[in-house]
């Protein structure tokens, strides 16, 4: 193996988890905060909610309310010389 070029690794990081939620893993990072770990993501809990990062759900509601009827064209009329 080339000496130099691999980082360094931290057999025992902590993953924080938004939840409060914190575990220990393998990692080049000592500390990894993460928003959704196992203990709180519906697919692995079995619940149905929506998960909602930076509000994106109400951004796409204001756009759809704001899109209006489309313009109508208005017909050219031929200059004359």
């Amino acid at each position: 193996m080339a000496k130099d070029i691999h980082p360094e690794y931290f057999p025992k990081a902590k993953v924080s988890c938004a939840c409060g939620n914190s575990f220990v893993v393998g990692a080049t990072k000592p500390e990894i905060k993460v928003e959704i770990c196992s203990k709180c993501h519906p697919f692995f809990t079995g619940e149905k909610k929506l998960l909602d990062t930076a509000g994106r759900v109400e951004k796409f509601k204001s756009r759809q309310s704001k899109v209006a009827a489309p313009k109508t064209k208005k017909a050219r009329s031929k200059k004359t010389k």
